[in-house]
Order: C-alpha cells, then sequence, then structure tokens
C-alpha cells in the first residue's frame, strides 16, 4: 500500500464524535416547520438571457426572518422532456446565483435549474436577520451565540424552502428535484437532503459545515471566521461551539437517506478532508459515494457536469 492509498483508507476509517446538543431533534422539528408555513415562491417573472431557445425567469421566495431571497429559474429547450427534472443549485462562499448563461449546462441536459443566493452574500438577496451582537469579518459569526437566531439556521431555512421552490415551479416534476453545490453550496446540499421532504438526491463538491469542531481549529475557510470571533470572546467558545453543533452534517448525517454523491479533495485546506470523510462516514444512505482526488484542493473536481447527468439520471427515470 502506498502512501495515497493509506490516506485515503485511515479517512474511510476515520470516525469523528457526535456533539449533537440534546434538543437537537426538537430545534429541527421546529425549523422545518417554519420552513413549510411560507408560501413556495411570491413571484416569478421574465428575465432577460443570451438563450434562443431555453426560458429564463427571475424568482423571489420568502427567507428566514422577513427576508425575500432572489433565484433564477431557468427551463430547457421545449423539445427535451416535460415536466423537467430540477437542479437546485446552491453556490459557494461570497459568491452568489451567478447569471442564467452560467448554468447552461444543465439545461443542454435537460434539467431545470434552480440557482439562488446565499443571504447577504455577493448576489440580489439581503439579509433581514436581526444583528444582535457584534461579529467578525464576513457572515457566519451573526447570532452564532444563539442557534435560533444564527446565520446558520436562516441559510438552512432559505435552503430547505428553496427545494419547496423548485418543487412547484411550473414544468417540473416534484419528483425528481436534486441538490447541488460545492463549498458552502455543498453543506447546504447535504442540509437538504438531511431535512428536505421529497428531495431525490444531492451531489456535495468538497463541502463545509462537516465536523465544524475541528474545522474551526484548522481550516482556513469561512469557518476561520467563528474562530477569530472566540478569539475576540474568548469566553464564549463554549456557545459558539455548541451553535455550530446543531448545524454541522455530522450531527445531522443519520437522516440522509437518499442517493448522494460526495467530493474531497487531499490538499484542501478550507474543507479538510477529515471533516467531509467524518460527515460522509456517518452517512446512513445505502446510496452513497464519494470521489477522492489525491492531489486536488479546494476546487471543483474535472468533469463535474457530466459526472452529475450520470448520477442524477439513472434516478431521473
Amino acid at each position: 500500500m502506498n502512501a495515497i492509498q493509506a490516506r485515503i483508507e485511515a479517512l474511510r476509517q476515520y470516525t469523528a464524535p457526535l456533539t449533537a446538543p440534546d434538543d437537537l431533534e426538537a430545534f429541527w422539528a421546529r425549523a422545518c416547520r417554519e420552513a413549510d408555513a411560507s408560501a413556495a415562491y411570491s413571484a416569478i417573472q421574465p428575465a432577460a438571457s443570451p438563450f434562443r431557445q431555453a426560458q429564463a425567469f427571475k424568482v423571489v421566495y420568502a427567507g428566514a426572518a422577513d427576508t425575500p431571497v432572489h433565484a433564477w429559474f431557468l427551463l430547457p429547450p421545449d423539445s427535451l422532456q416535460q415536466p423537467a427534472p430540477c437542479v437546485v443549485v446552491f453556490h459557494g462562499y461570497s459568491l452568489s446565483k451567478g447569471l442564467p448563461e452560467e448554468h447552461a449546462a444543465w439545461l443542454l441536459m435537460g434539467y431545470a435549474v434552480l440557482a439562488v443566493d446565499v443571504r447577504g452574500q455577493g448576489g440580489d438577496t439581503g439579509n433581514g436577520l436581526p444583528l444582535e451582537h457584534g461579529t467578525a469579518k464576513g457572515w457566519i459569526t451573526q447570532g452564532i451565540l444563539d442557534p435560533e437566531r444564527s446565520y446558520f439556521r436562516a441559510i438552512a431555512i432559505d435552503a430547505l424552502r428553496a427545494v419547496r421552490c423548485a418543487m412547484a415551479m411550473p414544468d417540473v416534476d416534484p419528483a425528481r428535484v436534486f441538490a447541488f453545490g460545492g463549498s458552502q453550496g455543498g453543506g447546504l446540499a447535504l442540509l437538504a437532503a438531511a431535512l428536505a421532504p421529497g428531495l431525490r438526491a444531492a451531489i456535495a463538491h468538497v463541502p463545509n459545515m462537516c465536523h465544524m469542531d475541528l474545522g474551526i481549529l484548522q481550516s482556513v475557510g469561512s469557518i476561520s471566521e467563528a474562530a477569530d470571533f472566540a478569539t475576540r470572546f474568548p469566553g464564549r467558545l463554549h456557545d459558539v461551539l455548541r451553535t455550530l453543533s446543531y448545524f454541522d452534517i455530522v450531527n445531522l448525517a443519520d437522516r440522509i437517506a437518499l442517493p448522494v454523491h460526495v467530493t474531497v479533495g487531499l490538499k484542501d485546506t478550507t474543507c479538510l478532508p477529515e471533516t467531509i470523510f467524518a460527515a460522509y462516514n456517518r452517512t446512513a444512505s445505502p446510496d452513497k459515494s464519494i470521489e477522492v482526488h489525491p492531489f486536488m484542493g479546494h476546487a471543483m473536481p474535472p468533469g463535474y457536469y457530466a459526472a452529475a447527468h450520470a448520477f442524477y439520471s439513472r434516478l431521473a427515470r
């Protein structure tokens, strides 16, 4: 066995201790009820795009804390299957839903797309979550002392409502809605896989929100904002870790029963291999797979559109 094989085998055996608080079930029962309480969407209107056949719409749906969440809804050409399967796309940290043409590959493969903003970051969507304490740079430390008022809870509810929105879209087959994302988007895809009723499958590339107690210690990514916060307020580290534990995919992985595909880069210093394997190894789904790239850092793997189509298409029949 060479060093690469040994590293991968060690990761396949890696087990992180659960950090779930005692009220985890009650917490998510309340959050899921809240996610189900709003209309699927509040506005949909045609949007300008360079597409000659595919259709583009701008959609707004109600997020947590009365925040309107903006999204693109895109339909494939009429010659492809209708009603269409739909991919809900969650973007990486600080980015946005992008432009309609950035999702053209999905349309050419016959998928509708709902590409959503994550609140407050680089897109059209603001953030109505009250700010009740100072924060570190970025967004994730907003409300980090109280899970019920945290940024993580708000984006989780937004993600669950995105899946509901996709299922209600015209010309979409609600039984064939998939989650997709990388980094932050991968974490949200896994969270949706754990909590969104009716979701068919999920793909999570180099996902964050996994084994966050290790991430806060070693990651150079967005979770380092929580480390900065704890450095400024060292007496609140316990509260920070407690809040993170509600949203840690390690603690939710036993709820993931649907097909899921995950990728990991062994040179990733943002979403560390240990964090991703910790969540993957606890994932309950009998239909799960992990794609290991020994020399990849924090990136989307080569050929990810074709690989996603191969994964989703066997489930979309």
